[in-house]
């Protein structure tokens, strides 16, 4: 007797878990649907065959038979029949001359709602569909709209302060067109934002160098920073060094949930040497420098 891989008929691997195998038969089911490719043996054979593999490895027990006997397990489910066991199909008697094609588990009913191809107005929910788009950091910031293209679909999206990389927005029916007046699944769409030539974001905190004139950090005064539009004047004390860094509070980022509040901006100074000096400024500065040798 021909022995049937049900993993490989679902296209799943044999470590798969119980979402992932009905998922995959979900999947599949709807692909195949009587519903959908009327008249096509092929796909009705198909639809079995997932069927019958999903009768099996989506029932723990029968799984764990299934993996033990490998082989041998059309044998084991043959010789189950014949002893009053409720194997994979139940073949319907004999009806006006012609046999009901219409072989269904009862697990099947369960999960979509029929028992056999004359149901076939039953509901179904479309597949759920997932999109991408890329953001700019400024239109993290500020919030943006977008046109999302998902198949021969658009939507356009209005999109928060403060949405986040690698964020995921679900659109509830969006998706897949449903069966038979079924609802539509869901869109996801994956949030991505590119990299800044300036900023880099750490939640909603924001981190940049800024350039630091050589006087002012001897001497001490202001500097104007800048993120995204809010500007600040930061007092560099006298004596500040490279690297010091400043913490401006509430320059950075909105938060997502509440806009109204925002991220800090950590400022690291970096000392700029003056390219334009004259002879005179480079002697003084050289006469400085030699009293604190």
């Amino acid at each position: 007797m021909e022995y049937k891989d049900y993993y490989k008929i679902l296209g799943v691997e044999k470590a798969a878990n119980a979402d992932e195998i009905k998922k995959a038969f979900r999947k599949l089911a709807v692909k195949y649907h009587p519903d959908k490719n009327a008249g096509d043996k092929k796909a009705e054979e198909k639809f079995k065959e997932i069927n019958e593999a999903y009768d099996v490895l989506g029932d723990a027990e029968k799984k764990k038979k299934y993996d033990d006997i490998g082989p041998d397990w059309q044998q084991y489910a043959q010789q189950q029949a014949h002893a009053g066991y409720q194997g994979e199909y139940r073949t319907r008697n004999q009806r006006s001359g012609r046999q009901d094609e219409g072989m269904f588990s009862d697990f099947f009913e369960s999960i979509f709602g029929f028992g056999d191809q004359r149901r076939s107005n039953v509901k179904m929910r479309g597949e759920d569909t997932r999109a991408e788009t890329t953001l700019s950091l400024e239109e993290a910031y500020h919030g943006t709209s977008r046109q999302v293209a998902f198949g021969p679909q658009k939507l356009n999206l209005k999109l928060k302060a403060g949405i986040t990389d690698g964020q995921v927005l679900k659109m509830k029916e969006k998706g897949g067109p449903g069966i038979n007046g079924g609802p539509a699944g869901d869109l996801y769409i994956t949030i991505h934002i590119a990299p800044d030539s300036k900023f880099e974001r750490k939640g909603d905190d924001l981190y940049a160098d800024e350039p630091l004139g050589m006087f002012t950090a001897v001497l001490g005064g202001k500097i104007q920073v800048s993120a995204f539009g809010r500007t600040v004047n930061l007092t560099i004390p006298a004596g500040t060094n490279s690297n010091k860094v400043f913490r401006l509070k509430g320059m950075g980022m909105p938060t997502y949930k509440d806009p109204s509040k925002h991220g800090d901006y950590y400022a690291r100074m970096v000392i700029h040497i003056p390219k334009d000096l004259s002879e005179k400024d480079i002697a003084a500065i050289r006469q400085i420098a030699n009293n604190y040798k």
